[in-house]
């Protein structure tokens, strides 16, 4: 069985405070994309997990992939199985690729095992393994409030427009991310994105983590201004970095020859 993975950037991502459970309360647009790690489920006399392309450290028990496998094996007394993870997606952007490769593990062994688990189970088990998991159980743009795991379906079509992705290698933790970020209530009006232009949009719409590492990264910044000095529509750090992604009317050069994680993708 071979699934495509996909990744997700965030239109807009506002911090409104801070929770009792030390996590933070968010509200954002999650808005999937087509750049997709490739999962390939075989059978295996033990579990086994191999790792291509972009080098993933860290031990296989702390890999989401190994948690989502050993959730549903937990749950389903499912047999072993060998998974392959051909990795595309970069690590550390800000664009759910980890995450996605949990969810549609899940997913996968769900369908590969006939286990019949409904979408709400699904996403149970994906909350389990982090806060962006859920959202990739329906691949569509959807709302994301609480931690970012609250998630409401919402209709909005970029059909027609490219988007430039660059992931330009500098890593930022959750710590730094979130380091000098002041949480702030917020009025903004999702519905407006489909009624107003991209002008309302690169005025009114913001990710609140741009405050926070813009000024220890004014490099990242500098890619946001060079995307908008190029026709960007609209441009914008996705989660909480460090990838950067532009949105144009018709599919822009490539800009960015330093950088091997650079993507220009059709919506």
């Amino acid at each position: 069985m071979i699934i495509f993975a996909n990744a997700k950037i965030n239109l807009g991502l506002f911090i409104l405070k801070k929770r009792k459970d030390g996590y933070h309360e968010i509200s954002s647009l999650k808005f999937p994309i087509p750049l997709c790690d490739v999962i390939e489920i075989l059978p295996s006399e033990h579990f086994e997990l191999k790792i291509l392309g972009t080098p993933i450290d860290g031990d296989m028990q702390d890999n989401l992939i190994y948690k989502a496998y050993s959730i549903l094996k937990e749950k389903n007394s499912i047999d072993p199985v060998r998974i392959v993870l051909q990795k595309n997606i970069p690590m550390g952007a800000g664009v759910g690729g980890g995450s996605a490769d949990a969810t549609f593990t899940l997913m996968g062994l769900n369908d590969y095992f006939n286990l019949n688990l409904s979408k709400e189970t699904l996403k149970g088990y994906a909350a389990q393994l982090g806060s962006d998991c859920p959202f990739f159980v329906d691949t569509k743009p959807q709302l994301a409030s609480g931690k970012g795991d609250e998630l409401v379906e919402f209709e909005l079509s970029l059909k027609g427009k490219f988007l430039y992705l660059i992931h330009p290698n500098i890593h930022i933790s959750t710590a730094e991310a979130y380091a000098n970020v002041e949480p702030m209530s917020s009025s903004f009006e999702w519905e407006s994105l489909k009624q107003k232009d991209f002008m309302f949009w690169k005025e009114n719409l913001a990710n609140d983590f741009e405050k926070s590492i813009f000024p220890n990264h004014p490099e990242i910044e500098g890619l946001k201004l060079e995307l908008y000095e190029n026709g960007a529509q609209y441009a914008s750090m996705s989660g909480s970095g460090s990838s950067v992604f532009g949105i144009f009317d018709e599919r822009p050069k490539e800009l960015f020859p330093e950088f091997k994680a650079q993507f220009i993708l059709a919506l």
